[in-house]
């Protein structure tokens, strides 16, 4: 298994889902930590969860991010999977997604401190980051 080193941030995060139809929120508003994700069937935002952009935005409160320390190449295989098997063994489940650089993690905010000792029992490197 890969031994990763990892960063936790500080702020909490949310999930917000609005329809395909609807408008993405203006950027410049959405502060230095965010994702978007524009299908058919939904638009997903990544965003801190004081930013969330209209009542119209279903979401999901209280995750914390964990980024996985990159750049990582794209010829690397079971990153993700590295991380979310020990998770999901521990019934700790995840919110992943990807950008070019790295990946990361969501988890919710209550199972963060269990998430941390998981993680450091199978070898990664747990760094806090306060921003």
């Amino acid at each position: 298994m890969t031994k990763l080193d990892l960063v936790i941030l500080k702020k909490k995060i949310a999930i917000c889902q609005l329809s395909p139809k609807d408008s993405i929120p203006d950027l410049s508003k959405l502060g230095d930590f965010w994702s978007i994700t524009k299908t058919d069937e939904e638009i997903s935002i990544i965003i801190p969860e004081n930013l969330i952009p209209d009542s119209n935005c279903k979401s999901e409160k209280g995750w914390r991010a964990i980024k996985i320390i990159g750049p990582l190449y794209f010829s690397l295989t079971g990153i993700i999977a590295s991380l979310s098997t020990v998770l999901a063994k521990a019934g700790i489940s995840i919110f992943a997604f990807s950008t070019y650089n790295t990946d990361y993690l969501l988890v919710k905010e209550k199972k963060l401190e269990q998430t941390k000792e998981v993680l450091k029992k199978y070898g990664h490197k747990i760094i806090e980051l306060y921003q």
